[in-house]
């Protein structure tokens, strides 16, 4: 995603000797062109054990990479705490062969996804062709973005098992690399002194106070940045409804997301899985999109960059009163994109099971589908999934049987080829108002 305002996050890597910290200024657009930049110089990268050394390099350090950024003179002002990156963007590439040995769930592979993301970037900013030689040498890299589905049935298993086999045998040539690049310059000792005397203040080394520098201008860019031709890289009875605006009963994300009314879902296609946002406003949903369209992020953690920029406006859930506490949240860094089982949605193998007849569906996993793909419906203006649906008509007959079983109904007889169909044009019709901003 090329942002509309520049950004400089800042992000941990853990690396050979550790977990260092050091500022990416992910892509965006000037003069035509799309960019991308990581603070350091023609040579090297420049990562700091901690946020205070950080603080003390851009306090007192003018030449470097990120000096021409239309955001850095922001950057300068920021409390030592402000520098401490947030964990969606603490990057473990020494533990990759670890996350690689483990089974492909949706967790390990968004996980796995968001490394490969970050060690493209710096292979392309840096010049590192040793980098990029492993990672194009299986295509499982290729399809991390998509999720876990990418690697679902015996020829995803295999492109899991290629992957991971590229990882044990070549993973130390992507390390030894990124460790021969990184170097972490002197800073002066007065203004370190300070920035750890603020830290101390905030609540020390592990405060979470991260933040995402914007800007709008730029001059023309220099240093350690590369142009760019695109872009980057159960409940089965639970109503959200009555859920959406519940007042919070515990600390943290999970209570941001019910005190502002919104809620985080994933919808698992055979496409892939997309994460977005939605909630009911005035007993009616609403979806982070407009005009029947949207949008979609292949991650949670892209999700929440995205809202901390052009997701910020431009959508229906603009409309919503809490709308701007979760742009701040995601600005600041610190909105965490956590889906509950109950707006988890997945689409995929509904259509074969219904083919089979009701013994072969699962009841929740019905459930939950037909509920969002009467929500997108609804909000979209489209009534074709409502007719479809309705159980005067054969899908509508087979789902409701299923959803609401009743001895003393007739139960639907097979073959069950049109309702399948049926079902499946309304998932492809669901699907095709996803898309990636």
């Amino acid at each position: 995603m090329v942002t509309p305002n520049a950004d400089i996050v800042p992000v941990q890597l853990s690396l050979t000797s550790g977990d260092l910290i050091t500022l990416w200024a992910p892509r965006w657009r000037e003069n035509g062109e799309d960019w991308e930049a990581f603070l350091g110089d023609e040579d090297s990268l420049f990562a700091f054990p901690d946020a205070a050394a950080l603080a003390a390099f851009v306090r007192t350090v003018a030449e470097h990479d990120l000096a021409d950024h239309p955001a850095w003179p922001l950057v300068r002002t920021l409390r030592a705490a402000e520098l401490v990156p947030q964990d969606a963007h603490c990057y473990d590439l020494v533990g990759v062969p670890e996350l690689a040995a483990d089974n492909p769930d949706t967790w390990t592979v968004g996980e796995l996804a968001e490394i490969v993301t970050v060690t493209r970037a710096l292979a392309d900013t840096c010049g590192l062709d040793a980098v990029h030689t492993v990672l194009d040498s299986a295509p499982g890299f290729a399809l991390l973005d998509q999720g876990s589905w990418a690697f679902d049935g015996r020829e995803g298993r295999k492109l899991w098992v290629e992957l991971a086999d590229t990882v044990v045998r070549r993973w130390d040539e992507v390390i030894d690399a990124l460790d021969a690049l990184v170097r972490e310059p002197e800073v002066d000792a007065d203004a370190l002194s300070r920035a750890r005397a603020e830290l101390a203040t905030a609540g020390g080394a592990d405060a979470r106070g991260g933040s995402t520098a914007r800007g709008s201008t730029s001059d023309d860019p220099t240093g350690h940045r590369a142009a760019a031709d695109g872009p980057t890289g159960d409940g089965a009875g639970a109503n959200p409804r009555e859920r959406t605006g519940a007042p919070a009963t515990a600390a943290g994300p999970e209570s941001f997301w019910q005190e502002v009314g919104i809620d985080p879902i994933l919808i698992g296609t055979a496409q892939g899985e997309y994460y977005t946002l939605r909630c009911y406003l005035d007993d009616k949903p609403l979806f982070l999109g407009s005009q029947g369209r949207i949008q979609a992020l292949p991650s949670a953690r892209a999700l929440a960059r995205h809202l901390a920029g052009e997701g910020a406006t431009d959508h229906d859930l603009t409309t919503v009163s809490t709308w701007s506490e979760v742009v701040a949240a995601a600005e600041s860094g610190e909105l965490a994109v956590e889906v509950e089982p109950e707006n988890t949605y997945l689409l995929t193998g509904l259509g074969d099971d219904l083919a089979d007849g009701p013994a072969a569906i699962d009841p929740n996993q019905l459930d939950l589908a037909v509920e969002l793909v009467r929500d997108v419906g609804e909000w979209a203006g489209d009534d074709d999934p409502r007719r479809a649906l309705a159980q005067s008509q054969s899908l509508g007959w087979l789902t409701s049987f299923v959803l609401r079983p009743d001895p003393t109904r007739l139960a639907p007889s097979p073959p069950f080829d049109a309702e399948a169909g049926r079902w499946n044009a309304l998932v492809d019709g669901l699907v095709a108002r996803l898309y990636r901003p």
